[in-house]
């Protein structure tokens, strides 16, 4: 991409920016953004967004690594955690508050978002299943306790296609965005 994922262009927010903007907006309160490095520009960047920034020990570890850096900062009495991962910077905070609202119907359930007759992101998570995301036996990390809880998953339809919009090449910026992360600002 020529530069981090984070600090790609959305729309004129960097990437980083837009996904805490959705989540506070949606009802998250507080939103942890998982970073390398404290003190470099995401840092900066999602600490002037709202956020609360926490060191990934572990980033070889994959994306649980940073969902397990932020579980240890998740208040006893949360009722779940949303995951947002940085590469959906185009989930809207319509889609967070449903989960939410959704989870208030449906306490213990995993909950997705749901457009075009497909599932994406964001899952929101329940309390009762954060001590699996946080086993270090957990293999395919947060997918994997999807697939183990199927009976547990509650789809809520939204108008939303972001959901489904992961920004993982330069190509897919393109599609996503109509140029590539070099013509863009940022």
């Amino acid at each position: 991409m020529g530069r981090p994922k984070a600090l790609l262009d959305a729309d004129g927010d960097p990437f980083v920016v837009r996904v805490v903007r959705s989540l506070r907006e949606g009802g998250c309160d507080p939103v942890f953004v998982v970073v390398r490095n404290m003190e470099g520009p995401i840092a900066e960047l999602a600490r002037s967004a709202g956020a609360r920034v926490i060191p990934n020990p572990d980033p070889s570890a994959g994306p649980i690594s940073s969902i397990r850096a932020a579980l240890d900062h998740v208040s006893d009495d949360a009722p779940g955690i949303v995951v947002l991962h940085v590469d959906h910077p185009r989930v809207r905070a319509t889609t967070v508050a449903a989960l939410i609202r959704a989870a208030r119907l449906w306490p213990n359930r995993i909950i997705l978002p749901r457009w075009g007759g497909r599932h994406g992101h964001p899952p929101l998570f329940p309390a009762a299943l954060l001590d699996e995301l946080r086993d270090p036996r957990l293999e395919g990390g947060a997918r994997t306790v999807v697939h183990r809880h199927g009976e547990r998953v509650v789809e809520v339809e939204v108008d939303d296609p972001g959901i489904l919009q992961d920004i993982d090449d330069p190509d897919r910026y393109r599609d996503v965005f109509g140029a590539s992360p070099a013509e863009r600002p940022g």
